[in-house]
């Protein structure tokens, strides 16, 4: 294994600034800390950690291009289960580089998303596990899987933010 190239700090402001987006509703922004052929994934709730939205269902399994398409529609007035908006707040923490090697790092990390909407608050709770790349431009997302540690989405029903 390479010598770290990555600082947790680097990485812990990374990742504040990727939630610190979602939270200002700043899709097109956050977006654009994704490579060219990410991919962003929620696993169902009863699946194990290493499934495979090849043979497994899971409520998100995003290319870059459906994740683009994602961000088109949550930022239209017609997205009805986000119009009006929700109110989100990520929080980011525990965050474990586990791998690094030259210009690319993967990192896991805990993470509570709170999601208030007509008068309803949510919660959602996990961890993801990101795949971080460093590029001419900075550091990019080649990876995101955010598994949810719930029994089910009960009450919330669905994932319509990005987590």
């Amino acid at each position: 294994m390479q010598a770290q190239t990555f600082t947790r700090n680097e990485i812990e402001d990374f990742l504040y600034h990727e939630a610190a987006l979602l939270d200002d509703w700043q899709l097109p922004a956050w977006l654009a800390l994704y490579t060219a052929d990410a991919r962003y994934e929620v696993p169902g709730t009863d699946m194990p950690r290493d499934a495979s939205p090849e043979n497994s269902l899971f409520y998100i399994a995003d290319d870059a291009f459906r994740l683009g398409e994602r961000v088109k529609r949550l930022m239209k007035k017609t997205a009805v289960s986000e119009y009006p908006r929700s109110k989100t707040r990520h929080l980011v923490s525990n965050v474990r580089i586990l791998e690094s090697f030259d210009d690319r790092c993967r990192v896991h990390c805990a993470f509570v998303t709170y999601r208030t909407k007509s008068g309803v608050t949510d919660t959602y709770i996990g961890s993801s596990d990101y795949v971080i790349v460093r590029t001419a431009g900075g550091l990019r997302i080649a990876s995101k899987r955010c598994t949810l540690d719930l029994d089910s989405l009960r009450p919330q029903g669905r994932v319509s933010i990005i987590l």
